[in-house]
């Protein structure tokens, strides 16, 4: 099975299934003489985690990270990080019934079909218990973006037909996470709060989406075609479990603008350089970083594991039969997917700025306390540009 791994310097790679002992995750390509401790990685992790609130999975998970490489008093040695997260809450019984009989809209019978075999046990490999591995790497990409200046932030902007106005960045920055659905407007918050727990109720699920928005990302980061920032941006919010859209700028309301009206004039910014008047582009064109803020959303579907009775298949008795599925699942997915989203956005800046030049690939210089760096010598920082 391929596709376990994201990025090209700052390179991700995953293991792990939902009921299996572990999750884990190897970071390669992280420079060295980052200041980096378990703590830092938490922090991110306990946003993620489950059992926050009773509209979050029950499922007991301290989701405890412990690096196993990559470290060394404190600071990373250019090597690669490796973490480690125990599952220590796995309960498969509720699983046995689906194990010739796939669940509705989930990646069970498609899984065997490729494979010839699965893990059932929670979903295995195909559960969206594995982003918790995103979600730390994330946390290192997180810590390098802010010491080059760049912030980013996320917020649920939309229940259901509940969506929230604009919101300024830094409330979402500072504020998103101030209540259970994480919508950066209080009021509107309430109203999804009570649009999920309508759902649940009735033993259903609810779909949502969530906005990004990244601050202080270079010009000239990215290339294009193939190579696109909005490109790679798309694999890697359309990779989130459950997602079904991503836009970036004004998405999918650019089909109703004439170009008059959604092309970008130009202006001389306070540094002397153009910069575009609106940014409805979203901080990118022609495939490339503008300077401008980069803001986006991403759609997530309903949650598949619904306690209400639905048709399936048995392939093995080749009868239909009827189930229900039992367990412990969210009943809506973007409040435990905004770090996600933010870790998916931060992997993908922070490998676009290694491949333009724009991070310092080694700072074993920086590290205080007395070394001699003559044994470790900086690596000659590229030019601007990919």
């Amino acid at each position: 099975m391929n596709g376990n791994s994201f990025g090209r310097l700052f390179q991700v790679t995953t293991f792990g299934e939902s009921h299996g002992e572990a999750m884990g995750v190897t970071v390669s390509g992280c420079p060295a003489g980052l200041e980096l401790s378990e703590d830092d990685v938490q922090r991110e992790l306990d946003r993620r985690k489950p059992g926050q609130s009773m509209i979050t999975t029950s499922r007991g998970e301290p989701d405890h990270v412990s690096i196993k490489s990559g470290l060394q008093d404190g600071y990373t040695t250019g090597t690669p990080i490796g973490m480690v997260i125990e599952n220590k809450d796995a309960r498969s019984g509720k699983y046995e019934p689906f194990v010739t009989a796939p669940r509705p809209s989930h990646g069970d019978f498609t899984y065997s079909a490729k494979f010839g075999t699965r893990n059932w046990g929670g979903g295995g490999r195909s559960s969206a218990r594995e982003t918790v591995n995103w979600v730390a790497a994330g946390a290192i990409a997180k810590k390098l973006l802010a010491e080059e200046g760049v912030e980013l932030a996320a917020h649920v902007n939309q229940i259901g037909d509940v969506e929230a106005p604009e919101v300024p960045f830094e409330r979402i920055r500072d504020r998103a996470d101030d209540n259970e659905v994480r919508c950066a407007h209080p009021e509107t918050a309430e109203k999804m709060r009570e649009r999920i727990d309508e759902y649940q109720d009735d033993g259903d699920s609810i779909g949502g989406s969530i906005y990004f928005e990244a601050r202080g990302v270079p010009r000239g980061l990215g290339a294009p075609r193939f190579d696109s920032v909005e490109a790679r941006l798309g694999q890697a919010m359309l990779s989130v479990p459950a997602s079904t859209a991503f836009e970036f700028g004004l998405g999918r309301d650019a089909r109703e603008y004439a170009g008059s009206e959604r092309n970008d004039e130009w202006e001389f910014g306070e540094d002397g350089d153009p910069k575009p008047v609106e940014n409805d582009h979203g901080g990118l064109q022609g495939g490339i970083t503008t300077g401008e803020p980069i803001y986006g959303e991403v759609t997530l579907h309903a949650p598949t594991s619904i306690p209400k009775p639905q048709t399936t298949v048995d392939w093995e008795t080749g009868e239909e039969t009827e189930e229900r599925v039992i367990g412990r699942h969210d009943p809506v997915l973007p409040p435990r997917g905004v770090p996600v989203v933010e870790a998916m956005l931060a992997l993908t800046l922070v490998d676009f700025m290694l491949l333009g030049g724009r991070l310092n690939p080694d700072r074993a210089d920086d590290r205080p306390g007395e070394y001699d760096t003559d044994y470790h010598p900086s690596s000659p920082k590229n030019e601007p540009g990919e």
